[in-house]
């Protein structure tokens, strides 16, 4: 087993690195978090691969750059979904520290890939939501499907590299530095700096998306004020405007998600955190994969494209499903005709 200085305040953990964060002292808040993380992963899993599905397996919405970016954040809110399900019950509900620092680091570089692929993959989205409104009449030759290609590309290496750092070397047992209080092995210098890096993507976000309802407001009135002669750009122009205002929702359920994580892990840096402290921030942990299954659901009521797709699949699957019903009825009527004959 991997030691390293651990926090102050679990001095009693008898210098076992791993027990000192497994904070759950009851079996019912172990069963509470057990079932929070099944329940939502589950829903999570299913509901954004349904977004992939919806996106890939229509024509008309994969070529649109503004889609492949929605995938990005479903194939990120999958992927941490299955991550931090997996590492964070196994650690917290069955308390397994049986597996070394590098198998960690390399769960927690998982999750936090994810988590910065979700929140870049908004900022994105946000970018070309503003070019399509400021700029509609150049949108279709700046934002095309190979630069958006070329930008979800760089946007994983990027989150993947940052959030591997630990890994690599950047932790507190190979620096012998100070360690957090909330996370294993990990450096509070670099949770400093990942933390400073997720503000400064959330700063981005809501400036891109004040701007984009700004547009979006002058659109409302232009469209209001030239009804009769705008026609086929009218409908665009209202498609755009409806994204954007989907896409605010998801913000906001982000921030409100995520926050109380975000300055939980905060105040760990400048005061010292009590047991309860630990305790609150292991349940508020799960609200991202509260946050991961509500996205798709917004898309599903916001989105008239990808509420038709799904439409058009319940649809095939009902007559898939009325077929098979009918099938051995068929069969057996030919039978019996045959038999006759």
């Amino acid at each position: 087993m991997d030691t390293c200085r651990i926090p102050e305040n679990a001095s009693k953990c008898s210098g076992n690195t791993m027990e000192c964060f497994m904070v759950l002292s009851t079996q019912a808040q172990k069963i509470s978090i057990g079932i929070l993380c099944g329940l939502f992963g589950t829903m999570c899993v299913f509901e954004n691969s349904l977004v992939l599905y919806l996106i890939f397996s229509s024509p008309g919405i994969r070529k649109k750059p503004s889609y492949l970016f929605i995938g990005s954040l479903a194939l990120a809110d999958i992927l941490a979904s299955i991550i931090f399900v997996c590492s964070f019950v196994n650690f917290h509900v069955f308390n397994e520290a049986g597996f070394s620092k590098e198998v960690f680091l390399l769960q927690l570089g998982g999750v936090n890939t994810s988590f910065s692929a979700s929140l870049s993959s908004l900022l994105l989205t946000a970018l070309d939501r503003y070019i399509s409104i400021s700029r509609p009449s150049e949108y279709k030759l700046l934002m095309t499907r190979k630069r958006a290609w070329t930008a979800l590309g760089v946007l994983w290496v990027t989150c993947a590299t940052i959030a591997y750092l630990p890994l690599l070397g950047w932790n507190c047992c190979v620096l012998d530095s100070a360690c957090s209080e909330l996370f294993p092995f990990v450096d509070d210098n670099y949770l400093s700096g990942w933390i400073c890096l997720i503000m400064v993507l959330l700063g981005c976000i809501v400036y891109a998306y004040a701007h984009v309802l700004w547009r979006a407001r002058q659109h409302v009135a232009y469209m209001e004020k030239h009804q009769a002669q705008a026609g086929k750009q009218n409908t665009r122009m209202r498609m755009d405007v409806m994204l954007a205002k989907t896409l605010v929702m998801v913000l906001a359920v982000l921030m409100l998600c995520w926050s109380p994580v975000l300055v939980l892990m905060i105040y760990s840096i400048f005061a010292r955190l009590s047991d309860h402290l630990r305790k609150v921030f292991a349940f508020c942990s799960t609200l991202c994969l509260l946050n991961s299954m509500v996205n798709p659901i917004i898309y599903a009521l916001r989105s008239k494209e990808l509420f038709s797709s799904l439409r058009r699949v319940c649809s095939h699957f009902r007559r898939q499903l009325k077929a098979s019903e009918e099938s051995p009825e068929a069969e057996s009527t030919h039978k019996s005709s045959v038999i006759e004959t």
